[in-house]
């Protein structure tokens, strides 16, 4: 009798043992996202170049928060003509036009008074480039009309807020061979392009995971949102809304659709507390369908094995952090709270002047090596840039390397540094992250927007003239 009670036990754990099997293996099935086919007749843009531009003109949409700093950069470099400005309330153009008078420039065309205003200027002949630095749900919808019109497009991030934007923006680009940028600053800042370098020159050894945010406070910035757009959008909407900053220099440094890609992701996220308290405190009223937690956090891993770490956070009081790290299987870089490098001793025996015999491989290098490494790892470009950017600013000088770099290419005939499969790639994080955080993390592959050619170019690079 006990033989048979025994045999029975084991046959029931047998049995619990394969249906917790069975259910882990049906929570553990990727959520699919559908890639749809290229349209007949249209091939990648990878690579893409267009004819060269003596001169690069320019019209900009959006004149409120970030577009007047665009405006700024752009009449402090040379071959470029703002033909034309454009917002809806013409009190922002007219506040434009005076950085131009200030700068010595002429007058540029003007349009506001309506929602439509913009696609007046995107019909206009002789332009070249429609930079965009809107409400985000406008994003799309404009650089559409101005690819449509035959314009090469600059968004500000993120570019495009679903899968359904993404692909359109593809698909357009690649139909019409115009340049469609996702205007991300962060990995021109100056920490991120050095650490690149030295991934690329493999100082970390085999590059292994990553690490990036956007953790901002926003609690003094909500109100300069026109009509209250930035806080309505957290509100409608969970998951990682604004990961560009962080995702973009980490995909840099991973060779995203240059040698590897983005595979599958995990995200999750908190409940929304501060969110709500910001609705009341503008409505007077109750708010109980916030979607966006206070922290939001993602697991990303790459098709050869690598992870990332992406966090976003606009709702609590941490510091200001973009977290980027690189964890390589020799070195390691971090640039908050406090900029660190380290690595395994020997990595630095062939580094010239800098003395590495009282490195240890369990702590940061000492700042005088830290600074030395950075020196001698930033890009003669940047060094090159680096006076006149932080003269004429923007996010410490990153945003005037970012325009630079862009006017340069296109007046040189190059491929951009960021192309529209980037754009893609940094902001499918927002649907992704709630599509898994709707099914309760759940892993959520991530599409191959280059449909197949992710592989072909072997390494990021930046393009210069001969």
């Amino acid at each position: 009798m006990n033989r048979l009670l025994l045999r029975f036990a084991l046959s029931m754990a047998c049995l619990t043992m394969t249906c917790q099997v069975q259910t882990m293996a049906k929570k553990n099935d990727v959520i699919q996202t559908k890639v749809p086919k290229r349209p007949a007749g249209q091939h990648d843009v990878l690579q893409l170049t267009v004819p060269k531009m003596d001169v690069v003109r320019v019209g900009f949409i959006g004149l409120g928060m970030r577009g007047p700093g665009a405006v700024e950069r752009w009449s402090q470099i040379a071959g470029t003509d703002i033909v034309a400005l454009c917002d809806i309330d013409a009190a922002k153009v007219d506040s434009a036009q005076k950085i131009l008078e200030r700068a010595g420039r002429h007058r540029a065309v003007p349009y506001s008074g309506s929602a439509e205003a913009y696609k007046k200027m995107c019909e206009r002949a002789d332009i070249d480039l429609i930079y965009i630095a809107t409400d985000w749900v406008n994003h799309t919808p404009m650089a559409l009309y101005a690819m449509n019109h035959g314009k090469n497009v600059a968004i500000e991030v993120p570019a495009a807020t679903s899968l359904e934007e993404i692909w359109s923006l593809i698909n357009t680009s690649e139909r019409t061979r115009k340049h469609c940028m996702m205007l991300e600053n962060c990995v021109y800042d100056f920490f991120e392009i050095a650490a690149l370098n030295m991934a690329q020159k493999g100082l970390f050894g085999e590059v292994m995971h990553v690490e990036g945010a956007y953790i901002h406070n926003l609690d003094d910035y909500w109100k300069d949102y026109w009509n209250n757009w930035r806080l309505d959008f957290n509100h409608h909407h969970a998951g990682d809304v604004y990961a560009t900053h962080g995702i973009g220099p980490d995909c840099q440094v991973l060779n995203i659709h240059r040698g590897d890609r983005m595979e599958y992701l995990v995200s999750m996220d908190t409940k929304a507390v501060n969110g709500p308290k910001h609705v009341e405190a503008q409505t007077g009223a109750p708010c109980t369908d916030f979607q966006n937690g206070d922290q939001t956090s993602t697991m990303i891993r790459t098709a050869r094995g690598k992870t990332m770490l992406i966090q976003h956070n606009v709702m609590t009081p941490r510091p200001y952090n973009r977290m980027f790290q690189i964890v390589g299987t020799e070195g390691y870089a971090s640039k908050y709270p406090v900029q660190e490098l380290a690595f395994r001793p020997q990595q630095l025996q062939n580094e010239g002047k800098i003395s590495h015999e009282n490195l240890t491989a369990h702590e940061a290098v000492k700042e005088e090596v830290r600074k030395q490494l950075l020196e001698n790892y930033t890009p003669e470009f940047v060094k090159e840039l680096e006076a006149t950017a932080k003269k004429v600013g923007g996010h410490g000088g990153m945003d005037y390397i970012m325009d630079y770099r862009l006017v340069y290419c296109l007046r040189h005939g190059l491929p951009l540094d960021m192309d529209v499969y980037d754009l893609a790639e940094w902001c499918c994080i927002g649907e992704l992250s709630r599509i898994s955080i709707a099914h309760h993390s759940a892993p959520v592959a991530v599409p191959d927007f280059t449909r197949g050619a992710w592989d072909r170019i072997k390494g990021f690079s930046y393009h210069f003239a001969e």
